[in-house]
């Protein structure tokens, strides 16, 4: 009986939502347009209710027999050009053209008077709106079931600059922008290659965003780019405000702490790896563009590797492990030491610890739980205030709390060097800072509860973890698990560039044209009349 009722309830409750989804607003936009042009208008002023809306209506043709009326948004589209390319030539060019000419058709009209490149012809409301609502023009012609949807938004964009998160000390200073048009152009200066393909999606009930998958055809895997059409087309959502949405929306595991895609803003990057085989993912309205597959490597890699020469950049790339080795298991390492394992501390140092612990009350896990704490929040605050508020509470939040701790007994000075290395050494590898700064707190919660022991048994899980983890089909932990020579050259060292010759195996297309230089580069000094000519 009772499952009977709930089968009842949950048959109403389906008719319910099916009968609210049928009365929205707007889900009845799909009409035919009307050959009436005074029918068509009073539809459009009712649904939009909106004071910006302009509505110019107008007579043309010879003895002004046509009757037509222009419609756009006042603050998205520009008046000069409307005024200039669309209003001009259908009141005054429009009399130098035949007398028998028909003007009630769409396509006569867009063929001899509108200079305006960038236009589409449409036949449903819901379409003129949401390209009325894009910042288009609408034209309607009095006795024309058709519209006309012509380009004349304005939009307002800063200049291209070197973004702030990946400054370099050499390379390109510019940087992706707001305006989704802008940063296909800069991809495309920098790959001037007819296998270039974009595609759009518009994503967004409300907002209908406009997102472009940018990779190269030749190079890229179809089954990649397949799968991030199948992704993109499941979103169902009413805005995407920023790329950081589709992230979420697209990656392989989401309980995960580790990124499975990648951002960047920096246009040679993201050209480097789409090169590789990879594609981008362009969202209009942000800067940061996403970059699939990803593997875990690429953190440690910075663009600027490749402009350096290998010696210079390999050590660096060496710094930025040790990092992030120091950002994610330093306060652990002092924790299970200090308590657990005293005898593997040096007889001086331990009891310089010890003098510095004399007075401080707390045990030190939760002395450097404290810390940590602090520390995350100075940067919070910094971060969120106003830039030249924020780098002075940084700077002397840091100092006086350091300072008066230390004085106080509260904090021990080892202790506070711990975390200052750490807080260094956490901005060396900015791509896993969400996933160091969470694995901080675990791997220093297992040292205090079972010290070394603890620490190791955290690190296993999370490299089990890591090698279970796949980025749109590829593993996370590629090429060393599993092992690739070829692509073992740009791992923890960077060969020169001469040596890596072929594009990475896991990502790239499987074809005979895996390679992306000619074999055999390497710099040699010139012989004297090899070449030369007697």
């Amino acid at each position: 009986m009772f499952r009977y009722i709930f089968k009842k309830i949950g048959y109403l409750s389906l008719i319910n939502k099916h009968m609210l989804q049928n009365t929205k607003p707007g889900k009845n936009n799909n009409k035919p347009i009307s050959p009436d042009l005074e029918k068509n208008l009073e539809v459009i002023k009712g649904i939009l209710h909106s004071s910006d809306l302009a509505v110019h209506e107008f007579n043309f043709g010879h003895d002004r027999r046509f009757k037509g009326a222009l419609i756009f948004i006042d603050n998205l589209a520009d008046k000069k050009e409307i005024h200039k390319n669309i209003l001009q030539p259908l009141m005054y060019d429009a009399l130098l053209l035949p007398m028998d000419m028909d003007f009630t058709q769409i396509d006569t009209i867009w063929k001899s008077l509108i200079s305006m490149t960038d236009n589409v012809k449409v036949t449903l409301l819901g379409d003129l709106l949401d390209s009325l609502l894009a910042g288009a023009a609408i034209l309607l012609i009095d006795g024309s079931k058709e519209a006309l949807a012509i380009k004349a938004g304005k939009r307002d964009a800063r200049s291209i600059e070197e973004p702030g998160t990946e400054a370099v000390v050499r390379g390109p200073r510019e940087g992706f922008i707001e305006n989704v048009n802008v940063n296909i152009a800069l991809l495309r200066r920098k790959i001037k290659d007819t296998d270039l393909c974009v595609e759009k999606y518009v994503i967004g009930e409300k907002s209908k965003t406009d997102v472009y998958i940018v990779y190269l055809r030749s190079v890229a895997n179809p089954k990649l780019i397949e799968e991030i059409r199948t992704r993109l087309n499941r979103i169902k959502i009413e805005a995407i405000l920023e790329s950081g949405y589709i992230e979420q929306f697209i990656e392989d595991s989401p309980y995960s702490v580790f990124p499975t895609v990648s951002n960047s803003e920096k246009p040679d990057k993201v050209a480097a790896k789409i090169l590789e085989g990879r594609a981008a993912i362009l969202v209009d309205g942000t800067p940061f563009v996403l970059v699939v597959p990803m593997v875990f490597i690429e953190s440690f890699q910075s663009v600027e590797d490749y402009y350096a020469r290998p010696f210079f950049a390999s050590a660096i790339r060496i710094i930025r492990f040790l990092s992030y080795i120091i950002s994610t298991l330093g306060p652990a390492i002092y924790v299970a030491l200090t308590v657990f394992h005293q005898e593997l501390i040096p007889t001086q140092l331990l009891i310089s610890i010890a003098e510095g612990r004399e007075r401080v009350p707390f045990p030190a896990i939760l002395e450097a739980f404290l810390m940590l704490f602090a520390f995350d929040l100075l940067r919070e605050a910094g971060v969120r205030l106003p830039k030249p508020v924020g780098q002075t509470v940084g700077i002397v939040g840091a100092l006086v709390l350091g300072e008066a701790s230390v004085q106080a007994g509260l904090i021990s000075p080892i202790m506070v060097i711990v975390v200052s290395a750490t807080a260094i050494a956490s901005f060396a590898v900015p791509a896993q800072t969400d996933s160091g700064t969470i694995l901080r707190y675990i791997y220093l919660a297992l040292a205090g509860i079972a010290g070394g022991f603890g620490v190791i048994m955290g690190l296993l899980a999370t490299l089990m973890h890591l090698a279970s983890l796949r980025s749109f089909g590829t593993p996370y932990l590629w090429p060393v698990s599993p092992l690739n020579l070829s692509g073992i050259k740009d791992v923890f060292i960077r060969m020169p560039l001469w040596t890596m010759s072929k594009r990475p195996k896991a990502i790239s297309r499987n074809s005979s044209d895996s390679c992306n230089q000619d074999p055999g580069l390497m710099p040699a000094p010139f012989k004297k009349g090899s070449n030369d000519s007697k």
